[in-house]
């Protein structure tokens, strides 16, 4: 259960309103998720975010569905259970299959796995790999 209330469009100040009027915009959507409706407790820190949010998850060199399969496993990483939902249901409307999901939490797993390893035995970086 979320820590803070969570500010729904009717009940929004002005500055709120218009940080959801552009989610909904770019999103083509009328849904404002949790996350959005908590962070606009503080509308400043939701302003930031959501122009930081959509700046990285513009078209850029990385295509849509690598950028969320990419967000799905750093929030694996750092256990973020609502992230995880929420990037995986955005992977699969951008076209996420369920081959890729299984792989991608294969590559996930698998990395978790190694890198417990090279922590535990404190590995040193080849040099080759550095750049």
């Amino acid at each position: 259960m979320t820590t803070v209330r969570l500010i729904e469009y009717q009940d929004a100040e002005p500055a709120v309103r218009a940080v959801y009027d552009d989610i909904r915009a770019t999103r083509k959507t009328d849904f404002i998720n949790n996350f959005w409706k908590a962070l606009a407790n503080n509308p400043v820190q939701l302003a930031a975010t959501w122009q930081a949010v959509k700046a990285v998850m513009a078209p850029g060199a990385l295509d849509a569905l690598t950028k969320e399969l990419i967000y799905i496993a750093v929030s694996v990483a750092n256990s973020c259970e609502y992230c995880t939902h929420s990037h995986t249901a955005a992977a699969r409307a951008k076209g996420m299959s369920d081959a890729q999901h299984a792989e991608l939490l294969a590559v996930i797993g698998m990395a978790f796995h190694t890198n417990g390893l090279v922590n535990a035995m404190q590995v040193e970086v080849d040099d080759v790999f550095r750049v």
